[in-house]
């Protein structure tokens, strides 16, 4: 494979990934009903990875490349299983936001290569915008990390109530 090639699929692989990260982040946040500042900033990024999408889906046509159905479709069956997933436990809340931050920690990873890749592709027109999308994860991240020890202690105390839903 070329790098151009390699840039191609990886931008295909990129636009999949934010369709995975819309479904888990509507299906959260939509489930969330006692954790106020989680809720908000779920909400928050579920709007800045719409943006993302747009933003991926304009370098993607911008350098003539066909989108893959096939990513998409299968990044949208793994986000429903894992929200599906996410739903049993009674800790929901909990996990939800580990995997969150997890899940941000890959998007870091995958747009830190995308943007090497673009660089060698020659396509210098898209690298700030993919600088704003890697900054934007990297600061939901961050939130996360930083309201893990809130969350968690919201939980632990409302777990320990009685007639108190702690999980979501």
């Amino acid at each position: 494979m070329t790098h151009i090639e390699n840039y191609h699929d990886w931008l295909r692989d990129a636009h999949a990934m934010e369709k995975q990260a819309e479904s888990m982040l509507e299906s959260m946040a939509s489930r969330i009903e006692n954790y106020p500042d989680l809720k908000a900033r779920i909400e928050q990024h579920l709007f800045e990875t719409k943006r993302q999408l747009t933003v991926l889906e304009g370098i993607i046509d911008q350098n003539g490349i066909s989108r893959s159905v096939i990513k998409d479709s299968m990044s949208k069956l793994a986000a429903l299983g894992q929200s599906i997933g996410g739903m049993l436990p009674s800790d929901e809340i909990v996990k939800g936001a580990i995997s969150g931050y997890v899940f941000e920690q890959f998007e870091i990873a995958c747009y830190t290569a995308l943007l090497i890749a673009a660089e060698k592709a020659g396509d210098t027109a898209s690298i700030p915008a993919i600088q704003t999308i890697l900054a934007e994860e990297r600061n939901m991240a961050d939130w996360l990390l930083q309201h893990l020890p809130e969350v968690t202690e919201q939980f632990i105390l409302r777990s320990e109530a009685e007639g108190v839903e702690a999980k979501k």
